[in-house]
């Protein structure tokens, strides 16, 4: 599942012009690793027509979304179009500032047995952009997926064929809104599609951690940007990851397990709530 994914699904959120350097690192990073990919630019603002953009977003999108910003959420729909249009059972979406955490192959490889028992109509997300990340408490032994309520942005994750065709679907009914990061959020909560987060994260994007600048994002890249990152990224790992977070979903199993017993003081438990936004 893994080596027909990453020769035939993998594509990749780019622009036309302005990013060659993160092109080239693209070419070599994916060639080192045996990955084929496709660069998908055909949302580029050159191709823009009303045509276009009545078929695919709300009325008054370009009031909404920068020409950069709508561009690239368009591109994340060509995606979805390519995997219906290929028949693909799994794609692999990037935009174009990836960075892997580890042996990328090697640790997609582990969730494959987890992704083929899903049921049809997923994401999941393989970024730490947001740094949320499950709890200790949350993790499980031989476990790598757990299920969210919300994305992690949308730098890097995979769709099966049937949660692009959901979001096709709502496309036609209702439009796009906003931009893609926030539209997946909305999805998610609408039930049109379910989101899983890959736990540990494989990729980190480098708009985040001031490596890159992107397309769309407004960080810089920075020696300052990389420090607060690590910073950030220290303390959501090690430290934050000692509360409970409510991004998760759990089980009715998991819901049974966690229950306090009836004469335990939940205090302890109280204050975990009130960090929870910390």
């Amino acid at each position: 599942m893994i080596e027909k994914l990453l020769q035939q699904g993998v594509f990749v959120v780019h622009a036309l012009k302005g990013y060659e350097y993160h092109e080239k690192r693209l070419i070599d990073l994916f060639s080192q690793n045996n990955i084929s990919f496709e660069f998908v630019t055909d949302g580029d603002p050159i191709y823009f027509t009303d045509q276009i953009l009545k078929k695919y977003f709300v009325p008054n999108i370009q009031s909404i979304l920068s020409e950069g910003v709508l561009s690239c959420t368009l591109n994340h729909i060509y995606c979805l179009e390519k995997i219906v249009e290929r028949n693909l059972d799994y794609a692999l979406v990037f935009e174009n500032d990836p960075f892997f955490l580890g042996d990328f192959v090697t640790d997609l490889s582990k969730l494959a047995n987890e992704i083929e028992n899903l049921e049809a109509g997923f994401m999941i997300s393989l970024e730490n952009s947001t740094l949320r990340l499950p709890s200790y408490w949350d993790v499980k032994k031989n476990k790598h997926l757990y299920q969210a309520s919300t994305c992690r942005m949308s730098g890097s994750y995979i769709i099966d064929r049937q949660g692009a065709l959901a979001i096709l679907n709502e496309i036609k009914i209702n439009k796009c809104p906003t931009v893609i990061d926030g539209w997946h959020d909305q999805l998610i909560q609408q039930s049109v599609i379910k989101m899983f987060w890959a736990h540990p994260p494989l990729v980190e994007e480098g708009s985040h951690n001031g490596h890159l600048n992107a397309t769309i994002s407004t960080k810089p890249r920075s020696v300052f940007r990389r420090i607060a990152w690590a910073s950030q990224k220290f303390y959501k790992l090690y430290i934050r990851r000692l509360f409970p977070t409510k991004y998760l979903i759990k089980t009715n199993t998991q819901i049974e397990c966690n229950k306090q017993p009836a004469n335990q003081s939940l205090q302890p438990l109280a204050v975990m709530e009130t960090l929870e936004e910390f």
